[in-house]
């Protein structure tokens, strides 16, 4: 992983008899080996907790996904009960509105109708702006939303 060689672990191990002495170098040598041991431990712990909370998550979304799927089966199924009990319209058919409109001819269907109610509505008259509060656009005023502003 590191790639030490024997050389390498060698000279670590000169150096720490040196540094520590014959007397505290197996002590010193049996605590990083604890130490190393702990940490390896709790890297794997973590590392099954994660994939424990990956394959979790997989799993409810695949379950959610299914539960879509079959609400969509049923929907799909109830729609065409409906369809063949002639509660609802056939979405393949052709609209009402489109028969009409194919049989009448090209001048009455291009004639836009207007409600007789719209020709009566009466909407309110806004209060006219006082010229004293409207400022001319000048390059002083462009704000440009790309660059912050100083």
């Amino acid at each position: 992983m590191f790639d030490i060689g024997f050389s390498e672990l060698l000279l670590v191990g000169l150096v720490a008899l040196i540094v520590l002495g014959p007397e505290r170098l197996p002590g010193a040598v049996r605590t990083a080996g604890l130490w190393i041991g702990r940490i390896k431990r709790s890297f794997n712990a973590i590392k099954q907790q994660v994939e424990q909370e990956i394959g979790a998550d997989e799993i409810r979304r695949q379950l959610h996904n299914e539960q879509i799927l079959q609400l969509e089966r049923e929907m799909n199924a109830m729609k065409q009960e409906l369809i063949s009990a002639g509660k609802l319209a056939d979405p393949n058919a052709p609209a009402p509105e489109q028969t009409a409109q194919a049989a009448q001819p090209a001048s009455e269907a291009a004639t836009p109708v207007t409600p007789a109610s719209d020709a009566q509505t009466v909407l309110p008259l806004e209060q006219p702006v006082a010229a004293a509060n409207v400022t001319p656009a000048t390059p002083n005023h462009v704000i440009n939303q790309d660059k912050p502003q100083p």
